[in-house]
């Protein structure tokens, strides 16, 4: 860690008003000199949708840190995942919290039209977990009380009660996601395939914008879902479902959402755009000061962002997850990360095997080059030009496997050394993103529709 970032921490550790926060990572001059230019754009509208991971908006506008950087941010809080989308990419909002494989969806038209995109920012790491009604978690428990006692859970016990529905021909169980190419469709996937479930043929799977997943899941219309908070703990403490794991258990530091703007408008918009990224930074940073979570779930709980009990906020913000109605809440410290870890950094591998997953599940049914994709949408080179102005390190290298630490670990970077935390998958899988289509044939059970050869001719293999 570089120097200047070590002594800017300690003086955002020490105090955490916005002034002293933006004199500690150089935002107060941001718009007024120290070598940059003003932002060619000072009115700009962001959009968010209500989850705990929207906190980085929240926290710029709140705190100051956009205001410091001689911006005026109006933020949207939006219905739909879909509606995040389109407003964005006609121009109705300027940027938005996304999920982190919507970019890249849009950009590709694996979601409708395409419009390139790209995003130079990670939000967040972490952040959901799968919750099943009452009645299914009973029905699993029966079926198989030592899988449900291991955790992470897997899906085996969920497996022996479908395949009981199947032997007596009923329909099959309903599970909701928040959007086709969200991370939770992925990660619900995941640990349906994992678990011996073939998600196209074994169950039905809609999408349902987070607000609604609970009322959905008292009302019997759905088994289960795959969300952010505060929507699973919401469930629990209404005492109508049970998480059984979290996204965390299913890939240990998983990106989530990103900051996601046209390609057209961030070319138009350098400054404005880096603008808006120093003060996300700066927000994330500010956010994994463990005594400012408190703060940021008071901030959350108000009708402008998410509307929700502050206790549910302030628990999973502090690190503290319910699985069950009545249980204690256990400790999960990197349930929700929003910068270290270099969380914020947009990891290309990152972008990789999203584009892996959309390929596995037939969302995109023609070979792609996946680098030359990931490298379109995913700016690394963006973010290492503002974090310099931050004094803040970054990653050198664009890439890199996932899935080979257990434990925390320490990435080398040109300013020193990042702290990282474990990276492994529920299967014990390795992604390898000079490999991408082997790790795609790796999976038996899978929807692909584009051609294997031609996979294999676009994306040869770098390395042995």
């Amino acid at each position: 860690m570089s120097r200047p970032f070590q002594d800017s921490r300690r003086r955002l550790l020490a105090g955490g008003a916005g002034a002293a926060m933006a004199a500690a990572t150089g935002l107060a001059g941001a718009s007024r000199g120290n070598g940059r230019n003003a932002s060619s754009k000072r009115r700009v509208t962001l959009g968010f949708i209500p989850l705990t991971d929207c906190a980085p908006l929240a926290i710029a506008a709140e705190r100051g840190f956009f205001a410091a950087e001689g911006l005026e941010v109006r933020l949207s809080r939006e219905p739909s995942w879909a509606a995040i989308r389109d407003k964005v990419a006609i121009g109705a909002l300027d940027g938005a919290h996304m999920l982190a494989g919507m970019p890249l969806a849009t950009s590709l038209g694996a979601s409708g039209t395409p419009q390139p995109m790209i995003t130079a920012l990670s939000l967040n790491l972490n952040g959901n977990a799968i919750t099943v009604s009452a009645e299914l978690y009973q029905r699993m428990l029966a079926a198989d009380p030592e899988a449900m006692a291991s955790r992470p859970v897997s899906a085996r016990a969920l497996k022996r009660v479908i395949e009981a529905d199947q032997a007596e021909g009923l329909a099959p169980l309903t599970f909701a996601s928040v959007y086709p190419v969200s991370s939770h469709n992925y990660q619900l996937r995941y640990w349906l395939a994992a678990g011996g479930i073939d998600p196209e043929r074994d169950v039905r799977l809609i999408v349902i914008d987070p607000p609604r997943m609970v009322a959905n899941l008292a009302a019997g219309r759905i088994a289960g879902y795959c969300v952010g908070e505060p929507w699973n703990q919401l469930a629990v403490a209404r005492g109508v479902g049970h998480a059984v794991i979290t996204g965390y258990e299913l890939w240990n530091n998983a990106p989530e959402k990103v900051f996601g703007v046209t390609r057209d408008w961030a070319d138009t918009n350098p400054d404005t755009h880096r603008a808006l990224l120093r003060a996300l930074i700066t927000a994330c940073a500010w956010l994994d000061v463990p005594g400012n979570r408190a703060e940021a779930a008071q901030i959350l709980a108000g009708p402008a962002y998410v509307d929700a009990d502050p206790a549910l906020l302030r628990r999973a913000l502090s690190g503290g997850f319910q699985y069950h109605p009545g249980s204690q809440p256990e400790a999960l410290p990197d349930f929700n990360v929003f910068h270290r870890y270099a969380a914020n950094f947009p990891w290309r591998s990152h972008a990789a095997w999203f584009i892996t997953q959309m390929l596995r599940w037939g969302q995109i049914r023609h070979a792609v080059d996946i680098r030359r994709a990931a490298a379109e949408v995913y700016r690394p080179d963006i973010y290492r030009a503002v974090a310099g102005e931050l004094n803040m390190p970054a990653p050198a290298a664009d890439d890199r496997p996932a899935g080979g630490h257990a434990q925390s670990w320490t990435l080398t970077t040109n300013d020193g050394a990042l702290a990282m935390g474990p990276d492994r998958f529920i299967d014990g899988r390795v992604f390898d993103p000079d490999r991408p289509v082997a790790y795609l044939e790796s999976f038996e059970r899978h929807a692909l529709s584009a051609a294997l050869a031609d996979l294999r001719r676009l994306n040869p293999e770098t390395h042995a």
